[in-house]
């Protein structure tokens, strides 16, 4: 078994139009910095691009001039954070990881959640992760590794589209009414397999179904051959924190034995996860 694979081309619909100029919002706030909200924007164009990008491109992204993008880049490329190795295209540099890292690290979940894990893992022999919603994707936090079937590799701050993973759904079934209809109003259902539900409506329905069963089954709908279960972890107020998921090889194991065999130590594990955010 393994999770959900990560990729850069694993990514729900990202518009081609350009964004909104970042931080127009906030015209008149002494106290905001337009020039970092800029430069915020520049580095996020990154992961809907998916390859070396020139400023013309990153332009038409963030909707920022050209002028800007480029003192943008100039400024990430004197720091570290990226590099012109054939222009007029930039890449980003390892050191950018350090951004995110902080935040990681800090989470009480991702210093303490490896042993419950590891034991998880050894007792399924299967891996495990958990991961948080942001945006219309979910972001590993934490991992066990025991087997790997898929080609990629998934690590902490590996990212996946949010409505075609078990932990997505579960995240998103969580969510309260309001937030999941502005969701499911902008979000594009990209078909990564024949499996997968493209459909709003369905989507809406299947969700409504975790919700109420408490758990997520996906049937090789991100990828041919790969079938993984999900639940919350939830916190003692009752609020659902993050999400655990186990996967499978579609050839070798049933839905029926994720659900009969997988979920007691999937929910049992959650639990115990969710003690760590007690405040």
């Amino acid at each position: 078994m393994a999770t959900e694979p990560s990729t850069p081309v694993l990514r729900s619909g990202a518009s081609s139009k350009a964004k909104e100029i970042p931080g127009r919002e906030f015209v008149g706030d002494p106290n905001f910095m337009s020039s970092l909200a800029r430069g915020l924007s520049v580095l996020q164009a990154y992961s809907q691009l998916k390859r070396p990008a020139s400023i013309a491109q990153l332009s038409s992204r963030t909707g920022l001039s050209r002028a800007v993008v480029r003192r943008c880049m100039y400024t990430l490329t004197q720091l570290g954070y990226a590099v012109c190795n054939e222009a007029p295209h930039f890449v980003l540099l390892p050191k950018v990881l350090g951004l995110g890292y902080a935040y990681l690290a800090s989470m009480p979940i991702a210093q303490a959640a490896h042993p419950v894990l590891e034991r998880l893992g050894e007792k399924l022999h299967e891996s495990c992760s958990v991961s948080v919603l942001d945006g219309d994707e979910i972001i590993y936090i934490a991992r066990a590794s025991m087997t790997r079937i898929m080609s990629v590799d998934l690590h902490i701050g590996s990212r996946l589209p949010a409505f075609c993973t078990s932990m997505g759904r579960v995240l998103l079934a969580n969510l309260p009414g309001p937030e999941l209809e502005t969701y499911l109003r902008r979000v594009k259902l990209a078909r990564y397999t024949s499996y997968t539900i493209t459909s709003i409506s369905k989507l809406r329905q299947t969700l409504r179904t975790i919700r109420r069963n408490g758990y997520a089954v996906v049937d090789q709908e991100l990828e041919t051959g790969l079938r993984s279960i999900a639940v919350p972890i939830i916190n003692p107020n009752g609020e659902v924190m993050a999400a655990l998921n186990v996967g499978a090889h579609a050839q070798r194991v049933a839905v029926s034995d994720l659900q009969s065999e997988v979920l007691p130590h999937l929910r049992s594990s959650a639990e115990e996860l969710g003690l760590l955010f007690i405040e």
